[in-house]
């Protein structure tokens, strides 16, 4: 038990304090980097770049947020007996990666609006930066096996990239909107796995 809040802590920590940070120093070199260019040149190139980081950070949103899908999915499998051992088929691997895709294709637009917009107005430069941190972050936890929320680390990069003009640059209002529903998330989901549980128990005795 203690290791799994090790681990659900480890996992806050790379994608709030990390993430912020990665996409802070990212956002820096980018500026460096770019320093002598004219940015009607420049930006062409990011867009293109960032097409980039876009698959980057959505094979690394397969890499951890995929996994726990499929290993719950799995697991649901071996405790009602379909499965005779943990070992994750071919199909469960594409129906979780098909879910995911539809979720994120018709749930995700006004979460891309308020990631893109509410939090700090991106140009492409600053989407390629900030789309790198979180990747990176989420590539390095699925390394190491941690758990974390791609939502995080994606909003706590767009904050880092946003700070390197100035701390006003950020709508702190919206951020702390996003913060309420994640700490919100954790009581909520609880208390609805308490419920469904003790339900299910009702009905099997």
């Amino acid at each position: 038990m203690l290791d799994g809040w090790i681990k659900v802590g480890q996992g806050l920590f790379l994608s709030t304090g990390l993430g912020f940070g990665s996409g802070f120093l990212i956002m820096v070199l980018v500026y460096w980097a770019a320093r002598r260019r004219v940015p009607a040149r420049a930006r062409p190139r990011f867009r293109a770049l960032q097409i980039l980081s876009s698959a980057f950070m959505a094979f690394s949103h397969g890499s951890n947020d995929g996994q726990k899908f499929m290993g719950a999915f799995t697991l649901a499998l071996v405790l009602g007996g379909e499965l005779d051992a943990f070992v994750i088929p071919k199909w469960v691997i594409f129906l979780c990666a098909g879910v995911m895709a539809v979720g994120t294709i018709t749930g995700g637009w006004r979460i891309m609006k308020t990631l893109g917009g509410r939090i700090t107005r991106l140009e492409t430069h600053q989407g390629f930066s900030a789309e790198m941190a979180a990747a990176g972050t989420i590539e390095l936890a699925s390394r190491l096996g941690i758990p974390l929320s791609t939502t995080h680390t994606i909003s706590t990069a767009i904050m880092g990239v946003g700070a390197t003009r100035r701390l006003s640059a950020v709508r702190w209002g919206v951020t702390q909107e996003l913060v309420t529903a994640w700490v919100l998330t954790f009581p909520i989901c609880a208390g609805i796995s308490w419920a469904v549980v003790r339900t299910m128990r009702m009905f099997l005795q």
